[in-house]
């Protein structure tokens, strides 16, 4: 059988305001505003609500709008890319064989040096737009932060020193994160080149890592000038740079290294001054070493 019909009934409103009939004019009034001013209350809290539902709406616009702008440059880059490197590949290797027939003359060598120069600079380019483009899920493995960090750093050490850069580590050797390690590598590794740039005469580089309340954060600050607040706004988006060399790729690559991981990378000014980012990967993917 079929269950019978429910019939939707408003419920009973009880009264505003309960005054005996006797109540003088002073009575009436009091409730009147009483029920007044709650009335403005609530209208003050629904208000709010739709205030703070409009932002976050607006907030979820921008960010659909800015994937589906991210998802046209990737798919641009992708293609540019890849004809670039066809057309790399054979003139690098022109270049290197007309350097052996010229390597007596020494001119000639020096010019080709250059051409070559530029090359890699351009080849350096296509990987980061390559990097920037590529969309694959990551490979969840465990491994050891600490060692990861020591790993890059050594990978640096002669920039590191010609540099002047004292490196602090704060990183518990049995930390493991579930990631993949080589895009966290690829992140850690342009967060510390992105600081090494501002830090051409010398300073300090602090890679800390710890249980945050958002999950595993890793973080890596320096003692640099810091960052103003048009950098802030823009330090993220594609092709954005303040360095009259370099792509404008490398903190974009970044973001999507974190993202695809389910997590963030964040920028902030250090109260003692310099710049911090710090990578956030969702609790669930962190797990302490046995």
């Amino acid at each position: 059988m079929s269950e019978p019909l429910q019939i939707y009934r408003e419920p009973e409103m009880e009264p505003a305001m309960a005054l005996p009939s006797d109540a003088g004019l002073e009575a009436i009034l009091a409730a009147w505003n009483e029920a007044t001013l709650r009335l403005q209350e609530t209208h003050e809290v629904l208000q709010a609500e739709v205030s703070r539902l409009n932002d976050e709406l607006a907030e979820k616009n921008r960010e659909l709008a800015r994937k589906n702008r991210l998802a046209d440059i990737g798919r641009m880059a992708a293609h540019v890319a890849h004809e670039v490197r066809n057309s790399l590949v054979p003139v690098t290797l022109y270049i290197s064989l007309l350097k052996r027939r010229l390597s007596s003359d020494a001119e000639s060598s020096t010019i080709l040096t250059k051409v070559e120069a530029g090359f890699t600079a351009l080849d350096t380019t296509v990987n980061d737009l390559l990097n920037f483009t590529t969309d694959r899920a990551p490979d969840w493995r465990a491994f050891s932060i600490r060692e990861l960090v020591d790993e890059v750093c050594e990978a640096i050490g002669p920039q590191l020193d010609a540099q002047s850069i004292r490196v602090v580590t704060d990183v518990a050797p049995k930390t493991h994160l579930s990631a993949d390690r080589e895009m966290i590598r690829r992140a850690m590794l342009n967060l510390i080149l992105n600081s090494l740039d501002v830090l051409a005469d010398g300073g300090e580089l602090v890679i800390t890592s710890f249980d945050g309340p958002r999950g595993f954060e890793l973080e890596i600050a320096d003692s640099g000038p810091g960052l103003t607040s048009e950098q802030l706004q823009h330090l993220f988006e594609p092709f954005y740079s303040t360095k009259a060399t370099g792509t404008g790729l490398g903190l974009a690559i970044v973001q999507r290294i974190a993202e695809s991981h389910g997590g963030r990378v964040t920028a902030s000014n250090c109260p003692e001054g310099g710049a911090a980012f710090t990578i956030e990967i969702p609790r669930h993917t962190m797990r302490a070493a046995a």
